[in-house]
This record gives structure tokens, C-alpha cells and sequence, in this order.
């Protein structure tokens, strides 16, 4: 059976030195469930402009289904400009207000994400008080509530993310975003596995996943550790890998594939998007599997 997946938040443009590409962190998330044959839906606002078109285009035609994208009559839809280290890591600039500050809850929202088997989220969606109580009403429906941390400052307060892994079911950071919210947790320690299980005690959550960038990841599931250490390649950006990584971990966990099984298959997906430009390239299954199993 179909697993089906809503996620909730930005859907934007990023705007790099020489092209554009269309992003947002749940918008990338959900393109990539539906890659990987995911029934993927977002909630999600765009302006009434040429690009909110563009958007609602592209995201229909790559599978994931747009009837729960508002359109905003006055706000324009969202924009990121993106600067590129040597490196190829990523930093942002956000512009605010846009319309994806200004996401409505409505019933028939609330229905679809009773039914469906998980809603993705993150703290950014929160920066605008409209998207923020939008989302806080909506968890209640979530029969499994994943919080992909995502930290862009200044949009985030301490208070904000503390509510927020209290009503989830399974939390994703990278390991700057552990040590940080750990430490002003009050965490006693250094390790990232007693951090995980410190944050999984203080919240209640018994699912938690960290990504190390290119030496892998750590997933935390039902009081087991698990472990990947990354893949080596050339990197040519990193916008949305940790996206097309959270897609593929939920895409394995909720048809109850082993975890060790999961999180290989995660990280397999998030290098090849960082070998790769923009947050969406085309993967196909055949070359997840020869990029995990090379002669």
C-alpha cells in the first residue's frame, strides 16, 4: 500500500549567481518522496506572479500534488539568495515577508493530514505568526509528526524549537543544530550520542536522526543507534541533500524497512544531490543502487 506524506512550509525560488532553482526545504523533501513513489502532498502559499506559476507548474508535474498550495493575492511568492562557498556549502538570504509567511489552516487541510501516515515540518515556516499557528493546529492531526530542525537565524527562538520537538515523533538535525539547541538545553555532555539520547529523554521522542555532512549519518531508533559513514565524492553544492536525505530515510522507515537499511539508503541520496547542482536533481532508483554497489 501507498504510504502518502504531507509536508508543511516554504515553496520558493533560490536565486544563485548564474540561474535559479526552485527550492524550499518541505517542498524539497516532498519532490524527492515523490521520486521515490511516495504519495507526497504540501501545504503550502504562493503569490498570485509569474513565478508562483512557475512553482505550482513544476511541482505538479514532478508528482507531487499542488491542491493544497493557497495562492496569495497580495504577497509574492518566496525568494532565497544563495551564496556558494569553495567548498560548495551554502548560505542564505531570506527575503520576508513572502507569501509562504501567510499560510492559512483550513478544514479540509486538517482532514488530509489526519489521514496521512506522517506531516514534515520545520522551524522556518514558523518565523511569520499566521504559517506558525497554521502549523501548531495542523500537528494535532499528525498520526506521526517529523520535525526537520532546518535552523536558518535569525528565524528561531530557543522557546519555538522546544515546543516544536515536544509534539514530534521524529526529529532531524545536522550536527551544528544538535550541539546547539543541546547546549542551550543545558546538556552536560559532549558526545553526539549522549546528545541524542539527552534530547531524546528531555522530549519524549524515541526517533531522532543527525546528519554529518560527509562523514554520514546517526540514527537513534527505538533505543538502537545506527550508523552510516558517508559516501566520497566531488561536491558541487549542498543545497537539498539533507532534504533528498530525509526523504529517503522516511520512504524506508515507514514501509518498516531495517534502519541500517534506511539510513545507507539516505545518505546514498543525499551525496548524490551534493555531487549534483540544485536541490532536485533527477535520481533514478537504478542509479541510487550502482552508486551504493559499484562494480
Amino acid at each position: 500500500m501507498t504510504k502518502k506524506i504531507i509536508c508543511f512550509g516554504e515553496v520558493l525560488f533560490d536565486v544563485f549567481p548564474t540561474h535559479q532553482k526552485i527550492g524550499g526545504a518541505p517542498l524539497n523533501v516532498a519532490l524527492r518522496l515523490a521520486s521515490l513513489g511516495i504519495d507526497a502532498q504540501i501545504i503550502s502559499r504562493v503569490g498570485n506572479d509569474e513565478i508562483g506559476k512557475k512553482l505550482l507548474a513544476f511541482v505538479k508535474k514532478n508528482g507531487v500534488v499542488t491542491d493544497t498550495i493557497q495562492v496569495d493575492k497580495n504577497a509574492s511568492t518566496g525568494q532565497v539568495i544563495v551564496q556558494l562557498n569553495e567548498k560548495g556549502a551554502a548560505s542564505y538570504t531570506i527575503n520576508y515577508p513572502v507569501a509562504w509567511d501567510k499560510i492559512i489552516c483550513i478544514p479540509e487541510d486538517e482532514i488530509m493530514v489526519k489521514k496521512a501516515d506522517a506531516l514534515v515540518f520545520g522551524s522556518l515556516a514558523c518565523r511569520d505568526s499566521v504559517s506558525h499557528d497554521s502549523l501548531l493546529e495542523i500537528i494535532n492531526y499528525a498520526k506521526y509528526a517529523v520535525f526537520d530542525v532546518n535552523l536558518r537565524a535569525p528565524f528561531y527562538t530557543k522557546e519555538l524549537l522546544i515546543n516544536l520537538m515536544m509534539q514530534s515523533d521524529f526529529i532531524k538535525f545536522n550536527d551544528e543544530e544538535l550541539y546547539e539547541i543541546s547546549a542551550f538545553m543545558n546538556s552536560p555532555y559532549h558526545s553526539l550520542e549522549q546528545n541524542i539520547l539527552f534530547i531524546a529523554t528531555q522530549t519524549n521522542t524515541k526517533h531522532i536522526c543527525v546528519t554529518k555532512g560527509n562523514h554520514g549519518a546517526v540514527l537513534y531508533y527505538n533505543e538502537k543507534m545506527y550508523y552510516n559513514s558517508g559516501y566520497k565524492i566531488d561536491v558541487v553544492d549542498t543545497v537539498g541533500s539533507g532534504d533528498s536525505f530525509l526523504a529517503g530515510l522516511l520512504s524506508k522507515l515507514l514501509k518498516d524497512a531495517d534502519p541500517q537499511e534506511a539510513i545507507d539508503f539516505a545518505c546514498a541520496i543525499g551525496a548524490i544531490v551534493a555531487k549534483n547542482e540544485g536541490a532536485n536533481p533527477k535520481i533514478s532508483n537504478n542509479e541510487i543502487s550502482a552508486f551504493m554497489n559499484p562494480c
